[in-house]
This record gives structure tokens, C-alpha cells and sequence, in this order.
């Protein structure tokens, strides 16, 4: 039977040079693609990369800026007396609003006079190679809207994050392994599970891919059972052609072009990232450096070090989530402050402190930005007598790489530590800074959603800017 198309149907849709590199054969015209929008990413730039890669150290729960990094002695000298009663709380145990001092001892280090309590010293070690800005602020008291704002800027959720907008703006350097790469714990997710790497309504290849520290790397990533090639050639033929005939009958559709990349990059996987991944290659002065030999260390540490090998051959983001031995949420020190983080701060200090030393001892510091930050701060008044309540106005974050300022200390929060009054830093701005350094000009890069040019920084409502004075 004869169907006549009508004569004001397009049978040729118009497809955009995107779509249209992402279709051509199976995929590999995509790879070509990507190098194609990295040069049209620069061109809006006008700037060249200073960074390559990014490492994100994801301390889940809100470390304490005033028990950490930021010391406040008229908080010590006013402790027990009665806060203002503009200080938001969230939960229970802060009515009698009572200042708490820390009980931790600060000092400075290195050169450049930075300031840290006992519980991190190594990472006050190299004091001279970080930048810790202190004036950080978020947009919401509690876990899920301050984690994914910190991630996508963004209070809701479905918004893509940092790593994907990285990934979807220049692509991995290395095509055999994903551009955005998450390590867990492998004994469970931290508060916000998976909501820290989603893809949103990015095409999905640019969603962060789980990477296991312990056992196999990558769950179903070899048959079950062992396939003889020419079966297997055979099996990938049918599925190529099975591909293309809804591809041509749904040409829109890009969750099947998707689906096809992520096919496409298992296969090469198979070949190379067991490789990558297997830290026993590293020598044992290197494993001792990260903590690998010692229980405590141990998972954060192969973590840490699994990063720095895959930023190594390519991988543009990484993020390395908090271990997770004493809780999904351990920064977050409602009670038992002090308990608290002696017992994070050890699992943590030593494999973050080491990671920026062997980046730096390789060569690779220069162009990779490592972050080491939670979601917000405390309060500095006391809950249930001896935790802290969440704190928006004010959290600290370190920097190091990628052309930060090395020995920088930035910003200030007033005098008890409540809210970031001097050279304030948003976490729009964080992210206009960051994609400043891997050559990406933030007002411009964005992604059609709901009728509109979506964008992460979304300058033109948050006023996000780049912070030049967190740059060498």
C-alpha cells in the first residue's frame, strides 16, 4: 500500500551540527564532535585553559569552619553568653542561642601564616600550596538543597552538576574512560547518594560513572560468562543495526545516542581501565603516602590515589566522596562535636594532604584544581551542649592547583564566625572561577531545557562572576 507524503512534510528534519556529529557513524563522528565544541568552548572563552582536570573532595555534613580553619577568639571569650537572635537554626537543642568556643588548639603554618587546628595537620603541612577561602556561602540550612547547590546551583533537584557541565563542555581527553568519574565508599553513599553526580537533562553520557575501590571496578563490564569473539563481534553487529533503525525512526530521541556512546566507551573500557585503576602498581612508598597500608587510610586513600591516576591519562573530573565508617554524614556535628571530628578528621587528613604532594611531585598539580569543601558551616552556638547546628551564611573551602593562589588566604566571617562579610564567595562564583581555569567562559555555556538557554552559573540572576583574586 502507497502512503503519498504530504508536500508541506519535511522528511528531512533539520538536525543541528550537534546531533548531527552525534549520529554519524554509531557514535565516532561524536568524538570528532567533541574536539569541535572543546575549540568553540575556548573561542567564547577568549582564554586559554590554565586546568585541565578537576578532583572534588567531597566532605559530606558541613565541617565546622570555626572548629577547622577559622579561629575566633572573641567566640572563645564569649562563650556561654547569649547569641543575637538573628542566627537562623534549623533543629532542635539551640534555643538557649549560647556562643560555644572550639575546643580545638589553632596555629599558623608554612609561609604563608595559614591557620589550622590540630585535627589537620597534615593538610596545614602545605599550607604554602593551598588556597583556603574563608567567606563561602550557601543558599539553604539543610543536607539535600545545600549539597545540590553546591553541585548544580540549584536548591531542586533534576539539575545537572558541576562534573557533568564539565564533561558536556570539553569532553575526556582520554575516549577509553568517562570524562566524569565518582569513588564512593564502597561500603555504602554519603548523605545525597547519587544526587551529586547526576546528568540532569544533559544527555546521559555526561552523568558521573561509579567506579569501585575495592573488587571489580566496574560491575558488568565483562560477560558473565566467557564469549568467543567472533559470537561477540556478531552480537555487537546486530545490536549496531538494531541501533540504527531506531535511531532512523526516532531521530529526536537522544537518550539512544546516549545509550550508544555508553555501549561504545564499556567496550573500550574493558581494554584499559582495570588497567588504570589497579593501584598495586604504584611503589610502596607511594601506597604508605596515601595511607593505603593502614586500616584507618586505607579506602579514602586508594581513592585518593585512583583519582590521581585517572586525572593522570585524561579524565577531566573526579570526585572523591567522605568515607562513610561513621555515618553517611559525617562532618554533620549536631552532638558530640568534638568526638566527631577526631574521628573524620584522621580518615581524611593524610590521603587529601598526600594526593596534592604526589600531584605536585608529577607535574600535574599545575594543571589539575583540587576542592576540599562541604555543602555549608556551623553555628557558633552550642546544640544539645556540645554539637552545632547547620550554617548557611558562612563555610570555608580549600583550593589547590589549576592556578589558584598558592599561600592565599581569602575573605573573612565576622568576629564569631556566623555569617562571610569580606570578599564573599557564592557557589556560582565557585563554579564561574573553576571553568574560568579549564577555559570555559561560564555566561556561555548552556544547554536547551524548558524554552530556554539553561546555564549553570545563570549569571544574569545570581550575579556570578569570576573571582580573579583566587588566581595566580
Amino acid at each position: 500500500m502507497n502512503h503519498k507524503i504530504p508536500a508541506n512534510v519535511n522528511v528531512f528534519p533539520q538536525v543541528s551540527r550537534r546531533a548531527m556529529l552525534q549520529s554519524t557513524c554509531l557514535g565516532f563522528g561524536w568524538l570528532a564532535a567533541q574536539d569541535l565544541l572543546r575549540r568553540d568552548v575556548e573561542a567564547a572563552g577568549d582564554h586559554a585553559a590554565k586546568a585541565r582536570s578537576v578532583i572534588m573532595l567531597t566532605m559530606v555534613g558541613g565541617p565546622s569552619q570555626m572548629d577547622l580553619f577559622d579561629p575566633k577568639p572573641e567566640l572563645t571569650r564569649s562563650a556561654g553568653k547569649k547569641a543575637p537572635e538573628t542566627y537562623e537554626t534549623l533543629q532542635p537543642g539551640s534555643e538557649k542561642h549560647e556562643l560555644m568556643g572550639t575546643p580545638f588548639k589553632f596555629r599558623q603554618h608554612g609561609e604563608c601564616g595559614m591557620t589550622f587546628s590540630s585535627l589537620l595537620p597534615q593538610l596545614a603541612s602545605i599550607s604554602d600550596d593551598l588556597c583556603m577561602i574563608r567567606s563561602m556561602h550557601s543558599a539553604n540550612n539543610n543536607h539535600p538543597q545545600a549539597q545540590r547547590f553546591l553541585h548544580s546551583g540549584k536548591i531542586v533537584p533534576g539539575w545537572p552538576t558541576f562534573g557533568s557541565w564539565i564533561s558536556y563542555a570539553i569532553g575526556s581527553e582520554n575516549n577509553s574512560l568517562p570524562a566524569f568519574v565518582v569513588l564512593r565508599d564502597p561500603k555504602g553513599y554519603t548523605d545525597g547518594g547519587s544526587h551529586h553526580w547526576t546528568n540532569g537533562w544533559l544527555p546521559a553520557i555526561h552523568g558521573g560513572t561509579e567506579i569501585r575501590s575495592e573488587g571489580t571496578p566496574v560491575l558488568n563490564l565483562h560477560p558473565a560468562r566467557p564469549v568467543a569473539a567472533e559470537v561477540r563481534r556478531r552480537n555487537l553487529e546486530l545490536l549496531r543495526n538494531l541501533n540504527e533503525l531506531r535511531r532512523e525512526r526516532y531521530p529526536a530521541d537522544t537518550r539512544l545516542e546516549s545509550r550508544i556512546q555508553n555501549y561504545e566507551l564499556a567496550a573500550r573500557m574493558q581494554n584499559s581501565a582495570e588497567r588504570v585503576l589497579d593501584v598495586s602498581q604504584e611503589t610502596p612508598a607511594t601506597l604508605a603516602a596515601y595511607g593505603v597500608d593502614r586500616p584507618e587510610t586505607a579506602d579514602f586513600g586508594r581513592r585518593c590515589l585512583m583519582a590521581r591516576r585517572m586525572v593522570e591519562v585524561g579524565v577531566r573530573f573526579v570526585e572523591v566522596m567522605t568515607p562513610v565508617q561513621h555515618g553517611p554524614s559525617p562532618f554533620d556535628s549536631h552532638n558530640e562535636l568534638k568526638n566527631g571530628l577526631e574521628k573524620i578528621c584522621p580518615l581524611v587528613d593524610g590521603p587529601s594532604s598526600a594526593l596534592i604532594q604526589d600531584l605536585k611531585q608529577r607535574g600535574l598539580l599545575d594543571s589539575t584544581i583540587v576542592i576540599w569543601t562541604g555543602e555549608f558551616g556551623r553555628l557558633p552556638i552550642s546544640q544539645n551542649g556540645n554539637g552545632r547546628d547547620h550554617n548557611r551564611n558562612a563555610f570555608t573551602l580549600l583550593a589547590a592547583g589549576g592556578g589558584f593562589r598558592a599561600g592565599h588566604i581569602h575573605g573573612e566571617t565576622d568576629e564569631l564566625g556566623y555569617r562571610s562579610v569580606t570578599d564573599r564567595v557564592s557557589c556560582h562564583d565557585l563554579h564561574a572561577t573553576i571553568l574560568h581555569q579549564l577555559g570555559i567562559d561560564h555566561t556561555n555555556l548552556g544547554h536547551p531545557h524548558n524554552g530556554r538557554d539553561e546555564r549553570l552559573t545563570d549569571p544574569e540572576v545570581t550575579g556570578a562572576r569570576v573571582i580573579s583574586e583566587l588566581l595566580a
